[in-house]
């Protein structure tokens, strides 16, 4: 079974995101920020990080780069409401990470997160 480290400050869309996960045959771990997320990453037990971009304490594209910093080969798929947020700062994202626009389909994301981990 393939497990996702999921970070997204807010409770109700990361309860709603780890179901709809879960449900499509995912593991699923989540954690309300990034500094929360940097142990559970140290394991190198996860075939992708799903993370919200804005966030407090440390935000998605920190986290992202010190992911794969420990992980070279960890995809990233963010997810953020806040495109000018992620436009601004697209120059600091990894290299294999992907972005996905809120509001989006739960169908949209399960497509998009079997499609980065059979790449």
């Amino acid at each position: 079974m393939r497990r996702i480290l999921l970070a997204e400050d807010d409770e109700t869309m990361r309860n709603f995101l780890a179901r709809s996960l879960k449900k499509a045959g995912f593991e699923v771990v989540t954690v309300s920020h990034g500094i929360e997320a940097l142990p559970h990453l140290a394991s190198g037990q996860f075939d992708l990080l799903l993370t919200d971009i804005v966030m407090p304490g440390m935000d998605g594209i920190e986290l992202a780069r010190r992911a794969t910093k420990m992980h070279s080969e960890l995809p990233v798929m963010f997810i953020t409401g806040f495109a000018a947020v992620a436009m601004d700062r697209s120059n600091e994202r990894p290299k294999n990470s992907k972005l996905l626009q809120k509001p989006f389909h739960l169908k949209d994301l399960v497509d998009e997160v079997e499609r980065i981990l059979a790449a």
